[in-house]
């Protein structure tokens, strides 16, 4: 191996933000570390890493949130944090000091956001980048999107010339990366029927249309699609979709495009509100019903054992107040969950094995997500359409 192979070694498994400051060294330093292929190199050794340290469990996810600002009028500048949600079965020696508990929380970072992104919600987080919907026009085809690299403070305005044909009733959207490229669906349902997937793809900086058929649904058309983020899990991403009274999953391949239905399982009741989840490892369905059990009202707990068969369905009940919203599954398979009561909006995590319950200690927020690993990247490094948040 070569001097210069060496280097490039040690370059790809640097920080960011060491990375960033080496640009000044010299001239070959910044054409290497902005070069398209060192960015792509040190994602994958980014993404080998954090898989690396899932496997050896240290800390149960992370929770990225914005705070909720008093007014809208308020000057107070707004920042994403960063906490990692810990087991702390090994506690150090900060955590238990600090925090004493078994689910405490760590802030890692904080980021202040680009003014023109303030006020766009978070569709997701993934391997270094946010992808963000200016959802004030929801249901218009004109709705902003953003993809946004905290770690280098460059943001890009996605095109969105969305090639629609007919006048839209829903949208949704996900965001997903897939043999080494970052893409946008946005799920699109129409006011006179019908529905279809489009997809953004970074590196070409282009949309491409699929069109939405499945056998099951016997030639009528899907009419409606929930308004949630899409939940990116074996390489597709997840919406629940209905087709009159049929509900039922509706599961997209983000690298060849085939559209898919998942049915839901046969004595399955809707509740008052559905979220799909990563539950250890497997598909699943977050229910919160109307059903009360003694004093409680429940939440049923769906989990796929073997990912596209109906059949393999279980189901789990658990007390639980129905006035929340999920936020995601911890790897160890707690539910995070946005809970609204007579003292306010809190969020919390529950063992659904032993039932406790534990206030996070989050402030209201206004936008939350939870992501099991955080990784930090260089994409939008000097690319195309992008613009310094320093010059925002």
């Amino acid at each position: 191996m070569s001097l210069n192979d060496i280097v490039y070694d040690i370059l790809s498994r640097m920080p960011v933000k060491s990375l960033i400051r080496f640009r000044c060294v010299s001239k070959s330093f910044d054409s290497t570390i902005t070069d398209p292929k060192f960015i792509a190199t040190h994602l994958n050794q980014a993404i080998s890493l954090s898989n690396n340290n899932n496997n050896n469990i240290t800390h149960n996810g992370y929770l990225l949130y914005t705070p909720h600002l008093s007014s809208p009028d308020t000057e107070e500048e707004e920042e994403l944090h960063t906490d990692v949600y810990n087991t702390d079965h090994t506690p150090t020696e900060v955590h238990t000091v600090v925090y004493n508990t078994d689910h405490s929380l760590t802030e890692v970072s904080s980021f202040e956001i680009p003014n023109v992104l303030r006020g766009a919600n978070i569709v997701a987080f993934c391997n270094g980048l946010f992808c963000l919907a200016n959802n004030s026009e929801k249901y218009l085809a004109d709705q902003s999107l953003y993809l946004w690299n905290p770690s280098i403070r460059m943001f890009k305005t996605v095109p969105t010339q969305f090639p629609d044909h007919l006048p839209v009733s829903r949208v949704t959207f996900g965001f997903a990366y897939q043999n080494n490229d970052f893409k946008i669906l946005r799920l699109v349902c129409f006011a006179s029927g019908g529905a279809e997937a489009q997809v953004y793809t970074l590196s070409t900086n282009s949309w491409k249309k699929y069109e939405i058929s499945l056998e099951f649904l016997n030639g009528s058309s899907i009419n409606y699609i929930c308004s949630s983020p899409c939940l990116f899990f074996n390489g597709a991403l997840h919406s629940m979709a209905y087709k009159n009274n049929q509900e039922f999953i509706l599961s997209f391949d983000v690298d060849d495009g085939r559209v898919r239905g998942i049915m839901l399982p046969q004595n399955y009741v809707s509740g008052c509100s559905e979220f799909l989840a990563v539950f250890k490892g497997s598909l699943a369905l977050i229910v919160f019903t109307d059903e009360v059990i003694g004093e409680n009202d429940v939440c049923d707990i769906w989990v796929m054992k073997e990912y596209g068969v109906s059949e393999s369905w279980t189901k789990k009940c658990v007390p639980m107040e129905i006035n929340a919203n999920l936020i995601g599954c911890s790897v160890n398979g707690e539910l995070l969950i946005e809970q609204t009561s007579h003292s306010g909006v809190h969020i919390i995590s529950f063992d659904s094995e032993s039932l406790n319950e534990e206030n996070l200690g989050i402030p209201q927020t206004r936008d939350v997500i939870y992501t099991a690993d955080f990784v930090e990247s260089l994409v939008l490094l000097n690319g195309a359409d992008v613009k310094n948040q320093a010059e925002d």
